[in-house]
């Protein structure tokens, strides 16, 4: 069997605000100092591989004790691309810097844009505010549950969001009207994601694992595109299908967290299969980051840590683990929004030389860049190789 990458996303893990961080409202903002004072902050193995040792990390993380070889390679990734949204966050790390970013909605959604989507769903529009995603089920979900309309609404991100009861509208016909605001956000109206958000029970109520994203296609090749028609396998788990329209993607598989998506991923690893394995764990910003809940954040990362090992375990020769984020979302502040943040990068396996500090690089690209050179596969991407200072010959 060949050379394989693992490359996991720690959605929303940042580790500092960038230069223009200002620009974006996100002064200050720094995730993994916010959840690093939690009394459920204990990361162990993550610490063995380099983290703290991390630009800016090891500013207020450095005085833990210091081992003297970390065992792989460690680095800080800046972003390139406009914006600071979980769309815009991947194409990055897969090879495309976004110049423009893409369009935000603060005001709601335009009447012209509303009525197009009531006609192609024949039902009413309700909310079409910014909102956060429990608040607005808790404010119209009664409303929703009487009149059978769709509850929209927006973030500071580019995205647009419907909510519907699953008893009144179902998942299937939630899903359909996604698909109709997809084709319909075109052009200026083209938000990073149209995302369902199923919600059920009696008031207050909960939302439901059957959230599905529907986002735009790439606008030209990613690494995902280079490496299936070099004839290897790309396999996604979790958001990942999602979050490149299913583009490049060879194989895919949905999770409902975490915990699901570290056993999804292990079981791939065990599988003989050359190529990449794309995973997105997406309970740090959904459940903790949006939530303002630092502990539980804090400890979602504890447990990965815990994981960590039988990730490391199930590797073949030729694997190399990558460990990365796509933006922030510091549960510690006002906002309950992404921020604009520099993102780790771990780099782990027996091809990697240990102890290696790659400092801070120029974009999430540089990772796409080098996994192309380290898999052997031809293709241009807006990133840099680290290939040469980071695997053994």
């Amino acid at each position: 069997m060949g050379k394989r990458v693992i490359l996991i996303v720690l959605d929303s893990v940042g580790i500092g605000e960038l230069p223009d961080a200002g620009l974006y409202g996100d002064e200050g903002s720094n995730t993994l100092r916010a959840v690093s004072g939690s009394p459920y902050f204990h990361l162990e193995h993550l610490a063995d591989a380099g983290l703290f040792q991390i630009d800016g990390i090891k500013d207020f993380l450095g005085g833990r004790e210091p081992l003297k070889v970390f065992s792989g390679a460690f680095g800080r990734l800046a972003e390139r691309s406009a914006g600071k949204d979980t769309t815009t966050g991947h194409w990055e790390i897969a090879g495309l810097i976004s110049e423009k970013p893409m369009p935000l909605f603060p005001e709601g959604f335009p009447r012209e844009l509303l009525e197009a989507l009531e006609r192609e769903t024949g039902r009413k529009i309700l909310c079409n505010r910014p909102y956060s995603g429990t608040e607005v089920i808790r404010d119209y979900g009664e409303e929703q549950k009487r009149t059978g309309g769709l509850i929209v609404y927006t973030s500071a991100d580019s995205v647009l969001q419907i909510a519907a009861h699953e008893e009144v509208v179902s998942v299937e016909e939630l899903y359909r009207c996604c698909e109709a605001a997809r084709t319909l956000c075109q052009g200026p109206f083209a938000v990073g994601r149209v995302i369902a958000r199923p919600f059920a029970g009696d008031w207050p109520f909960v939302r439901t694992s059957r959230r599905h994203d529907y986002s735009l296609t790439p606008g030209k090749n990613t690494m995902l595109d280079f490496i299936g028609s070099s004839g290897r396998q790309v396999r996604g788990v979790g958001k990942i299908y999602d979050i490149f329209a299913g583009k490049g993607l060879t194989h895919t598989v949905l999770t409902a967290g975490n915990e699901e998506g570290i056993e999804k991923t292990l079981a791939w690893i065990r599988e003989d299969f050359e190529g990449l394995l794309f995973t997105n764990l997406v309970d740090y910003d959904m459940l903790y980051g949006h939530r303002n809940d630092v502990d539980g954040y804090a400890g979602a990362l504890t447990y990965f840590d815990g994981r960590l090992p039988e990730l490391l375990a199930a590797m073949k020769e030729e694997d190399v683990l990558m460990i990365t984020a796509d933006h922030g979302c510091d549960p510690s502040t006002a906002s309950t929004d992404h921020s604009r943040e520099y993102v780790p990068l771990l780099i782990l396996g027996k091809p990697v030389k240990k102890n290696v500090n790659l400092g801070t690089r120029r974009s999430f690209s540089d990772i796409a860049a080098s996994i192309l050179a380290y898999l052997n596969v031809p293709g241009k991407t807006d990133g840099e190789s680290f290939a040469d200072s980071v695997f053994l010959r």
